[in-house]
C-alpha cells in the first residue's frame, strides 16, 4: 500500500484484529478497482457486495463479514479483495468462475449471509502466473473481451506477478529501426504470431513471416490496456527485456559486434537459425537501455523484467566463469537501464538440459549478481523440484510452479495429491528464500480447477486442511450446487483419475499421425494408468445431477471426450492384433467403430466454446485488416496446432486438441487415409509401407494448413448433457 494511500485513512474502525483496520469505502482506488471487477462480474447484483480497505501490514489479507443486507469484503489491496470475492463466490454462492469470457455465472437472487466473519491471510507475498507459450498455444488472437474476463480470473485467484509480454514487437522495431535495419529485415526477422513466443525466447527466427505492420500496431494498444488493467488489480506485470537475441542483419551496420549463430532447435532449417549477441559485448548494454526507456515509455514499468538467455539453447561455453560472468554483465546492462530491476528468468533449462546444467555451473550463474534483485521461477515443480537440487537455489528467491500442461493438449492430467503434499513440504523445508506460488502452464487446458487449486494454496484456508472437505467443496462449486452423486463423483476424479502429471505430448492416440508403431509423432505419450470404467463410473454419476452451471456442462463433456479418447485407444489395440492376425472380419468391424468415435466425438465437443476450432480460426482472422492479412493469420492458426512448421517439423502434433473441427476435418482424415493403405496392404498380401504411408499423411497435413480447406461453427450448439447421453449410447 502506498504511504500517500495510507495517510489518507483517517477514519479507519477497529475490527479487533491483529494488524487490520478499516478505512472508509468511498473515493478509494482499491475499493474502486475491487468494486469494478464485481461490476463485470455479477451485473446488479454486485450492489449487495460492499468493499472497504484495510490497513495492514505486508501481508496480503480478506475479511468477510456481513453488515446489514450487504456482504462485506474486506481487503489490504484491490487484489486481496478479489480473492475474497473469489471465496466468497465458491464457497458460499457455490459459483465457479472460468478463465475465458465465454464462462457464465449465475447467482441466486439474494446472496447468501457471511453469518460468522472470516479472515484469511497469503501464506506467500508473490503468485506467479503464465508462460512464454501461453501466449503462442492460447492467448495470441485475443482481443480485449477475452483479456479483460481473464484479468479478471487472476485477480480473483490472487494472482499479482502476471508475465506480460504482449505489444513487445512493436518495441523492438523502434529500436531496431533506430539502429539502422530497414522495414523488410525487422518484419521478417520475427515469426507469425502464434509462433512469436519461440521467437521472444531465442528459439527460432523469420518463420511465417514477415509480420504485418498492423499487428504490431494492434498488438501495441492492446498491451496498454493490459498492463492498465493488471496495475489497477495491484498486479506487478513481468515486462520482457532485452536478452541477446538480435537480427542478423545487425552485423552489417556493427561489424565487429560478437554476434554468433545458436544451435540447432526442434529441426527448423538453418535459415531460422536465431542468432545472439554476446552480453560481454559493449553493444548489449546500449540494446538494453534502448529497449527498456521505450518499453517504460509505452507501457510503463513495475521493475520486473523476463530474460532468458538459454532456454533450449546450448551457451558458446561451460566454463562456470564464462556463465557468470555472461549473467552479471547481463544483470548490470539491465540494471543500468533501470536501477530498480528485479530479473526474473524460468529454470526450465535447468531441468531440461539437466546433463549440461549441473550444480558447479548452475551456482555460479545465478549467484554473480544481488540475489535481492534475482526471482527464478521452479518451472515444473510436480515432475522435479530443482530447489532440492540446489539447496534451495543458493538462497536465491524462487517460487515453486506448477506447469500441468504443453501445448494446450486436452488430456486429463494432475498429479492432485501429490502437488498438495510436494506444496506443504516446500512451506516446510525449502527456506526464507521460498516466496511464491505460481503456474507455468503451456496452454490453457481442460483441467482448470488444478490451477485454481495451486493458488488457493498460496492462501491460509481452512477448506484446504482437510482433503474429504476440499473434494466436496469443490464439487460443490463445479456442481452449482451440493449433490451427494456429484460429490462422489469428484471423489472418484481426485483419488482415482488425477494421479498422473502431465508430460510433452500427452494426447489420445486418435490426434496423433496413425501408425502401428509406438507413435510417427516426436512427441507423444499415449498413457493412462487408471480404469476407464473409473473415469465412466464418474460419468454416470455426474449426469445423475440437474445443473445448468457452466463449470458443470464442461466437465461433463470434458470427461465423456478422455472415456471416448480412451476408448479409442482400447480399440486400436485390437485392431492392431487383428491386422497381425490376418482377421479382416474383426478388422472391418473395428475400422467403423474406430471411425464412428469420431463423429461422436464431434457431436460432443461441439456444444462447448472451449473446444471449437472454428472460434480459433475466427479470432485469428479477426486481426486481418484485409482479406489477405486474414488468410494470412489462419494459416498461421491452423500450422501450431498441425505441422507447428514446415511439412514434417519435429514438433507435428505437439500443440494438438480435442477439438470440433480438428476431429472431424483433420484426425478423421489422417485416420481414413491409413485405414485405405492398410487395407490395400491387406488386399495385396504385402507389408504396409510406413514409410510412403507417413509421406501421404504429411501431404495430407500441409495441405490442411496450408490450403485452409473447410470452414468450421465458431459458437457452440447443442445440449451438452444430452450430446453426453448419445455419446454413451452410440459406443456402449
Amino acid at each position: 500500500m502506498k504511504t500517500s494511500r495510507i495517510a489518507s485513512l483517517l477514519a479507519g474502525v477497529l475490527l479487533g484484529m491483529a494488524g487490520c483496520s478499516q478505512a472508509p469505502v468511498y473515493d478509494q482506488p482499491d475499493t474502486q478497482a475491487a468494486s469494478a471487477l464485481a461490476q463485470r462480474l455479477l451485473g446488479k447484483q454486485a450492489a449487495q457486495i460492499e468493499f472497504r480497505l484495510l490497513e495492514a501490514d505486508s501481508t496480503d489479507v480478506f475479511r468477510l463479514e456481513q453488515d446489514g443486507g450487504r456482504v462485506v469484503i474486506s481487503g489490504n489491496n484491490a487484489n486481496s479483495m478479489a480473492v475474497g470475492l473469489n471465496h466468497y463466490l465458491k464457497y458460499y454462492c457455490l459459483v465457479n468462475v472460468g478463465w475465458l469470457s465465454a464462462d457464465k455465472i449465475s447467482l441466486p437472487r439474494r446472496l447468501p449471509k457471511v453469518e460468522e466473519p472470516v479472515e484469511i491471510t497469503a501464506r506467500v507475498d508473490k503468485r506467479f502466473f503464465l508462460n512464454y507459450c501461453t501466449f503462442g498455444y492460447t492467448m495470441p488472437w485475443w482481443k480485449w473481451e477475452e483479456w479483460e474476463h481473464f484479468i479478471d480470473w487472476m485477480a480473483l485467484q490472487g494472482i499479482n506477478l502476471p508475465l506480460a509480454i504482449t505489444g513487445q514487437e512493436a518495441i523492438w522495431y523502434q529500436v531496431w529501426s533506430e539502429l539502422g535495419l530497414t522495414d523488410e529485415e525487422i518484419r521478417t526477422y520475427f515469426t507469425g504470431p502464434a509462433h512469436l513466443p519461440w521467437h521472444r525466447m531465442l528459439n527460432l527466427d523469420h518463420w511465417g513471416s514477415p509480420l504485418p505492420k498492423s499487428w504490431l500496431d494492434g498488438q501495441a494498444q492492446l498491451q496498454k490496456q493490459i498492463v492498465a488493467r493488471e496495475r489497477e488489480l495491484n498486479m506487478r506485470p513481468v515486462l520482457p527485456a532485452f536478452a541477446g537475441h538480435v537480427p542478423p542483419e545487425l552485423s552489417r551496420i556493427f561489424p565487429d559486434a560478437h554476434i554468433e549463430r545458436m544451435s540447432d532447435w526442434a529441426g527448423f532449417a538453418l535459415e531460422d537459425y536465431p542468432y545472439f549477441l554476446d552480453p560481454m559485448d559493449t553493444l548489449f548494454p546500449v540494446i538494453q537501455k534502448k529497449f527498456v526507456e521505450k518499453e517504460t515509455e509505452l507501457y510503463g514499468t513495475d521493475h520486473i523484467y523476463g530474460i532468458d538467455l538459454f532456454n533450449e539453447m546450448i551457451p558458446s561455453s561451460w566454463e562456470p566463469d564464462y556463465l557468470a560472468r555472461v549473467s552479471r554483465q547481463c544483470y548490470e546492462s539491465l540494471a543500468a537501464a533501470d536501477p530498480d530491476a528485479v530479473w526474473l528468468q524460468m529454470t526450465w533449462l535447468f531441468w531440461n538440459e539437466r546433463r549440461y546444467w549441473t550444480q558447479d555451473k548452475i551456482e555460479p550463474y545465478i549467484t554473480s549478481y544481488p540475489a535481492e534483485k534475482s526471482l527464478l521461477l521452479d518451472y515444473y515443480c510436480e515432475r522435479q523440484e530443482v530447489w532440492r537440487q540446489t539447496q534451495s537455489y543458493y538462497g536465491v528467491p524462487f517460487i515453486w510452479c506448477y506447469l500441468g500442461n504443453f501445448g494446450g493438449n486436452t488430456y486429463l492430467a494432475g498429479n492432485f495429491a501429490d502437488i498438495g503434499e510436494r506444496i506443504e513440504k516446500t512451506f516446510q523445508e525449502a527456506g526464507e528464500n521460498f516466496c511464491g506460488l505460481g503456474s507455468t502452464l503451456e496452454g490453457f487446458d481442460c483441467n482448470p480447477f488444478m490451477y485454481q487449486f495451486i493458488f488457493e494454496k498460496a492462501w491460509d484456508k481452512p477448506q484446504h486442511q482437510d482433503l474429504q472437505t476440499y473434494i466436496r467443496t469443490l464439487a460443490d462449486s463445479r456442481l452449482g450446487k451440493a449433490d451427494p452423486a456429484g460429490e462422489e463423483a469428484w471423489e472418484i476424479l481426485l483419488k482415482e483419475i488425477y494421479v498422473d502429471r502431465s508430460v510433452p505430448g500427452h494426447s489420445p492416440i486418435m490426434n496423433l499421425r496413425p501408425s502401428f508403431k509406438r507413435s510417427s509423432s516426436y512427441h507423444s505419450s499415449v498413457r493412462f494408468t487408471y480404469e476407464n470404467e473409473r473415469l465412466l463410473e464418474a460419468i454416470r454419476k455426474l449426469l445423475e445431477v440437474q445443473s445448468t452451471a457452466s463449470a458443470y456442462q464442461f466437465d461433463i463433456v470434458n470427461l465423456t471426450r478422455q472415456w471416448l479418447s480412451n476408448h479409442f485407444e482400447t480399440l486400436f489395440a485390437e485392431y492392431k492384433k487383428a491386422w497381425e492376425e490376418k482377421d479382416r472380419e474383426q478388422m472391418a468391424a473395428l475400422e467403423k467403430e474406430l471411425i464412428g468415435i469420431f463423429d461422436t466425438e464431434e457431436n460432443l465437443l461441439s456444444t462447448q466454446s472451449y473446444f471449437l476450432l472454428g472460434k480459433w480460426i475466427a479470432d485469428a482472422r479477426a486481426w486481418g485488416a484485409s482479406p489477405e492479412e486474414a488468410d494470412y493469420y489462419e494459416t498461421n492458426a491452423r500450422n501450431l496446432l498441425s505441422s507447428w512448421g514446415d511439412r514434417g517439423n519435429m514438433l507435428t502434433d505437439y500443440a494438438d486438441r480435442t477439438w470440433s473441427g480438428l476431429v472431424s476435418s483433420y484426425y478423421k482424415g489422417r485416420w481414413e487415409l491409413f485405414f485405405q493403405a492398410v487395407n490395400q496392404a491387406l488386399q495385396e498380401n504385402i507389408p504396409l509401407d510406413e514409410d510412403a504411408l507417413k509421406e501421404t499423411l504429411m501431404d495430407f497435413e500441409y495441405d490442411w494448413w496450408a490450403n485452409r480447406p473447410g470452414t468450421f461453427p465458431s459458437a457452440p450448439k447443442g445440449d451438452p448433457k444430452a450430446a453426453v447421453r448419445q455419446a454413451l449410447k452410440d459406443v456402449l
